[in-house]
């Protein structure tokens, strides 16, 4: 999920945390919890830190090892630790326990996007992404946000929870329904499909859907129940050339091939050059695929400049790839 929708669902875990006679009891330690509980919240993102180093860096290491089974015991005991050294008198089981189980809902709604995570690190490398509620979804926002206020004008915060969490859990079942009908429909139009992305937008009734076969992929959009197919490619494995080896063993290039599933390449020569792109086919936006990798490579198989992450428009694309020197 975004920060926004993190942070308030920190907000609102601190107000459930009320219900809990120890922290009910003690306003020093309420305080720490609900530190516990915006922070915890929000930690499992503080991997955002490795943009400062490279996209590449960003997208092979966001929502990995930092979402991992190891990561969120130890997000719960440093964060808890932290404040504890601030608050000794509080009951660090407490503030332990519900600062943990932030950072556990935390990595638990980001499996159902389309970006998803590694949370089963270390035993599995593959990403989990349900693809069925958006990074930001209004209503599981405003449904917290209603929540947070309601607790604030003194409404029962047991109560006031556990309605705002039947509502949201009743929500997840009906995308998850209203996916499940999409990926009928496509295995209906397509027998032999293998796998289906599906990624939900801020409209209820509006998908991408990003479908792969033995030999094509199909990329196009589900609008109320209608299928529609926008754009269709031949699935060709990657040529056993030396300058697709070298390409390879770019870090934007791994990035990209380590966390995109569903992909289209491209070999373009020129002059005094060679471009091998990459082209992510679950983010089509406005006739335009957003997500990409690119590599120019020169003739004598040495790498000019890469580039790999969310980009708009080829000319600032060419500008990335300009200004941007290569880095090991």
């Amino acid at each position: 999920m975004d920060t926004g929708t993190h942070i308030v669902m920190g907000i609102a875990l601190g107000g459930l945390a009320t219900i809990d006679p120890v922290v009910q009891s003690d306003p020093t330690l309420f305080h720490a919890v609900l530190v516990g509980t915006i922070i915890g919240s929000h930690a499992p993102d503080f991997d955002t830190i490795f943009k400062l180093k490279s996209n590449a860096t960003y997208i092979r290491h966001h929502r990995g090892i930092s979402h991992s089974i190891p990561a969120i015991v130890l997000w719960g005991l440093l964060i808890s630790g932290i404040i504890h050294l601030f608050v000794p008198e509080a009951s660090f089981l407490h503030l332990w326990l519900w600062t943990a189980l932030a950072v556990i809902i935390h990595v638990f709604v980001d499996l159902f996007n389309a970006y998803g995570t590694q949370a089963f690190r270390p035993f599995s490398n593959n990403w989990i992404a349900f693809g069925f509620i958006n990074t930001f979804d209004p209503y599981i926002f405003l449904l917290n946000v209603v929540g947070i206020f309601a607790w604030v004008l003194g409404a029962h915060p047991g109560y006031t929870w556990m309605t705002i969490y039947s509502v949201i859990v009743l929500y997840y079942i009906k995308r998850y329904m209203d996916k499940r009908e999409i990926v009928k429909k496509i295995k209906e139009y397509y027998p032999n499909t293998l796998a289906i992305a599906t990624s939900p937008t801020l409209k209820q009734n509006y998908w991408r859907v990003a479908i792969t076969t033995e030999d094509r992929f199909y990329v196009g959009t589900a609008i109320n129940g209608h299928i529609e197919i926008l754009d269709e490619y031949s699935k060709v494995p990657l040529p056993d050339l030396t300058i697709m080896d070298v390409a390879k063993e770019d870090n934007n290039i791994a990035s990209f091939l380590n966390f995109s599933p569903v992909y289209r390449w491209e070999i373009n020569e020129y002059d005094h050059y060679t471009e091998v792109r990459f082209i992510d086919l679950r983010y089509r936006s406005k006739e335009y695929y957003p997500f990409v990798a690119v590599v120019k490579i020169d003739k004598h198989m040495n790498i000019m400049s890469s580039y790999t992450g969310w980009i708009f428009s080829e000319h600032k694309l060419q500008r990335k790839l300009f200004v941007e020197d290569y880095q090991i």
